[in-house]
């Protein structure tokens, strides 16, 4: 249970983050829920341009689970080298694609359970389809999400499941979502990782880091 004053606080950091960034979804170009989870796994240590800038061809390549089921590695590999960490990047997405068509019927699950349990897919893909294709109430737990949850002392924890855990308790469910975007959004503006932009950030003055 939150004391009276961390509660009061953390809706102020709510209050501000939506004004701020009313407006929020993912970066990742996707037409469908399958799109949108090659496109996340393609994300891992790489930028989101980066990544739609490979998936157009990608997607006209390769336009549903079966064709990246059936992909040519080499011909796979070579469509996505420019994200990195191509040939294991590949591997689990052709393996991804086959799980989905034997166990799911060729549809991407919408359940956390059974997403987290394809080849290449935890938790933090997981709920970023979730959320963004099924909209349903996930934090995403990213490297802007963990450096600024410390940061804002919402958790004490590197650990990505713990995190989110942590910030579910003190974030009322109907705005994790936006709440996980927003301080993506925080992060690549103000919260960054080298040199904080603190005496500008809309946060400053709830934030214990910036003190």
């Amino acid at each position: 249970m939150l004391e009276t004053s961390e509660r009061h606080r953390v809706a102020k950091l709510l209050e501000i983050l939506r004004a701020c960034y009313p407006d929020v979804k993912t970066q990742l170009d996707h037409a469908d829920a399958f799109q949108l989870l090659i496109a996340t796994i393609l994300s891992a240590q790489c930028t989101d341009r980066q990544v739609n800038q490979v998936t157009p061809k990608l997607f006209r390549t390769f336009p549903d689970p079966q064709a990246f089921a059936q992909a040519d590695p080499e011909l796979l590999e070579r469509l996505i080298r420019p994200t990195g960490y191509f040939r294991s990047k590949a591997k689990h997405i052709r393996e991804c694609a086959r799980a989905i068509i034997e166990r799911h019927g060729g549809r991407v699950p919408d359940s956390i359970e059974a997403l987290v349990e394809l080849p290449g897919v935890g938790r933090k893909t997981a709920n970023v389809v979730l959320g963004a294709a099924f909209g349903q109430s996930t934090i995403v737990v990213d490297t802007h999400v963990k450096r600024i949850a410390k940061r804002l002392g919402l958790t004490d924890s590197d650990n990505p499941t713990r995190i989110e855990t942590d910030l579910m308790a003190v974030i009322p469910k109907p705005d994790w979502s936006d709440f996980s975007l927003q301080l993506i959004y925080l992060g690549r503006e103000y919260c960054t990782a080298r040199r904080p932009r603190c005496a500008v950030c809309p946060l400053r003055m709830l934030c214990p880091s910036s003190h």
